[in-house]
């Protein structure tokens, strides 16, 4: 009888930079979440504040500083998303399944939402660059639950760079769109392409070669066919 492995979505392998500032955040602040609000209802924050991101991305088209309201749903989507484990754990109440199912699909919602968002300013010509860009940040999602899939351990940092990082990064190229408008995206795009795609070949050949020597180390522990035959 084979058994399967016990599921361990809800933990994490790998510790992106800003691991030790987050969990000294958990520590501090979890304590302030009231009760009424569950880990769930804090997973399905994430709903809102794509909502907001497609919002303010639209309303950027009359003036660059509605893209503020951008960054706040970038900030309010990092907390929620920080505190929905860590409150569950604490109160026993996670729902591990439906929160590692949950909570990884609206993140990646919540990613398309900034790239619509973006959609509705960026020049037309820059629209190519733009999907790619798309393709390449989807495919780290893809190559996470996929190694998981293979190997039971969940790794979303690779190299020290998480979602925390990705986030930071989004605020980062939002102030500039803010403050510089169009004139910066000739040069910025493609280096976003660039670095995201090196970024993506290495992550990928470092989880294939992680995989192949669990696979390998599989394989030496099996009985040989022809010495049993013999």
């Amino acid at each position: 009888m084979i058994m399967s492995k016990s599921f361990s979505g809800h933990t994490k392998v790998g510790r992106n930079i800003l691991h030790n500032i987050e969990q000294r955040l958990i520590q501090r602040y979890s304590r302030w979440i009231p009760l009424w609000l569950e880990t769930y209802h804090l997973t399905l924050m994430t709903i809102i504040w794509s909502v907001g991101t497609i919002g303010f991305g639209y309303l950027a088209r009359s003036s660059w500083h509605w893209l503020w309201g951008t960054a706040v749903m970038i900030i309010l989507q990092y907390l929620t998303d920080l505190f929905d484990g860590a409150i569950g754990r604490q109160r026993n109440t996670g729902l591990v399944k439906w929160g590692y199912y949950m909570d990884h699909f609206l993140d990646y919602i919540f990613l398309c939402a900034l790239l619509i968002g973006y959609a509705f300013v960026i020049p037309n010509k820059f629209f190519n660059m733009y999907f790619f860009i798309l393709a390449i940040l989807g495919a780290f999602m893809v190559n996470s639950y996929l190694a998981f899939a293979a190997s039971n351990r969940f790794r979303i940092a690779f190299f020290g760079i998480g979602p925390t990082e990705v986030r930071l990064i989004f605020l980062v190229v939002n102030v500039l769109l803010i403050i510089f408008g169009k004139t910066y995206l000739a040069w910025t795009l493609p280096g976003i392409l660039i670095i995201s795609t090196l970024g993506l070949i290495v992550t990928v050949y470092s989880t294939q070669q992680e995989l192949w020597l669990l696979d390998m180390r599989e394989k030496s522990k099996l009985p040989n066919k022809n010495n049993n035959e013999s």
